[in-house]
């Protein structure tokens, strides 16, 4: 027995599930992390928000211009189309109250003068030295902005949970809220196992394959915005994958390994996890990435995935990324929303397990989208996923033919 505590154990481990059983699986035990911060909203975007924002004013404040126009009472021209201009009022000015029979020059944003009652659009009127002639009178309340139509005042205007994109800091500035709380980065260790690896610009060695899934997987979880905490390369022994488990789950919110979760008898991170912690989920149907484990180690969960290099970006996509999210804190649909359009392919042989094939979404001959997907199945050919922009998903023992329907989950939906 090493140090940890770890010996080799023979053990089935959990039945293979679906890939609905095993999500729900992660996402029931998902659980945000403790501890906020409070930051500006310059360096707020994709942190999740763990704090109500309350808009501190009414937006717009004032009537406004919605169009670069002359701002009018619509009663003024039921007799008469010509009206003198008494006042010009640009965005950042106020005018003074609209006397009857004149109107005012406004531009987009500028507050309605007192009086006022409609905004007739530049485009439909003729100046003619200090008169404008109004060619199309306009109903009352037209092109105006009203005070507070967007917020107002005390309203809530982002709800706790919410992934803070651009448009979100936006809404926030317009309200008049400079900082936000936020749930703090997730930390997570990462490690690669395998004899084989070696590090990109060392000398590659007979046998030896350069570390591409550390990469990868640093990647992926830097652009969920987590805090990534590597832990290198560790060589195919049940003692150096138990330390390497005991470290993560010591320093981390949560652990991720790459490969030795299969059963050969190098593979030694399911024994590993079975005698650190518990093993909750350790295959699931679908191809590639067959092999997936999920558990915890203690009290902090661990998901280990294939070493192939595509199955390991399909996992991590499919399994990962929402119980990430879930982690820092996101509610509602974690899941990603897929696009539909025509098959450019033929799929006559199809697996027992539902397949993500590495595909492009483009624009067919006739101008609809189409979807090609990668010639190779290979789950080593990394490259593909380099090709690709989504992953083309076939359901489980079903034939397709060139122009049927199929479902494509876009990077876009995956990687962010």
């Amino acid at each position: 027995m090493s140090e940890c505590g770890c010996d080799a154990v023979a053990h089935k481990g959990p039945a293979m599930k679906t890939l609905d059983e095993a999500l729900d699986l992660l996402l029931d035990h998902a659980r945000p992390v403790e501890g906020v911060e409070t930051l500006p909203l310059d360096d707020a975007l994709d942190r999740v928000l763990a704090a109500l924002v309350v808009s501190r004013v009414n937006n717009p404040p004032w009537d406004n211009s919605a169009m670069d126009g002359y701002a009018v009472r619509s009663g003024d021209l039921e007799a008469n189309h010509r009206l003198r201009v008494a006042q010009r009022i640009p965005a950042g000015a106020t005018g003074e109250p609209l006397e009857s029979g004149t109107a005012a020059r406004i531009f987009t944003g500028a507050p309605v003068p007192p009086g006022a009652d409609a905004v007739v659009i530049q485009e439909v009127c003729r100046r003619e030295g200090d008169e404008v002639v109004v060619e199309q009178p306009p109903q009352p309340g037209a092109n105006i902005r009203r005070a507070g139509e967007d917020t107002r005042e005390g309203e809530a205007v982002i709800a706790p949970g919410a992934r803070l994109g651009p448009q979100h800091l936006g809404l926030a500035a317009s309200v008049g809220v400079g900082e936000v709380t936020v749930h703090r980065r997730l930390r997570v260790a990462v490690f690669s196992s395998g004899d084989e690896l070696v590090m990109p610009g060392e000398p590659l060695g007979p046998g030896k394959i350069y570390n591409s899934n550390q990469f990868t997987l640093a990647g992926l979880l830097r652009s969920l915005g987590c805090e990534v905490i590597p832990l290198g390369i560790v060589e195919d022994t049940l003692d150096a994958t138990c330390d390497a488990l005991a470290r993560g789950a010591g320093e981390a919110d949560l652990v991720v390994a790459s490969g030795g979760v299969s059963v050969g008898e190098e593979d030694h991170v399911k024994p590993a996890v079975e005698r650190l912690g518990t093993l909750d989920l350790w295959k699931v149907a679908i191809r590639p990435g067959k092999p997936l484990a999920f558990g915890h180690i203690g009290e902090t969960p661990f998901i280990g995935t294939p070493g192939n290099p595509v199955s390991l970006f399909v996992t991590f996509c499919l399994f990962a990324r929402p119980f990430i999210l879930r982690m820092q804190g996101m509610t509602g649909d974690v899941t990603p929303a897929p696009a539909y359009a025509r098959a450019d392919f033929d799929w006559p042989r199809p697996d027992k397990r539902r397949e993500f094939a590495r595909a492009r979404l483009e624009r067919g001959d006739d101008g609809e989208p189409v979807v090609r997907i990668f010639p190779s199945r290979s789950s080593g050919v990394l490259s593909s996923v380099a090709w690709a922009n989504g992953l083309a998903v076939i359901p489980e023992r079903q034939v397709i033919a060139r122009g049927d329907r199929v479902a494509f989950l876009p990077f876009s939906e995956l990687l962010r």
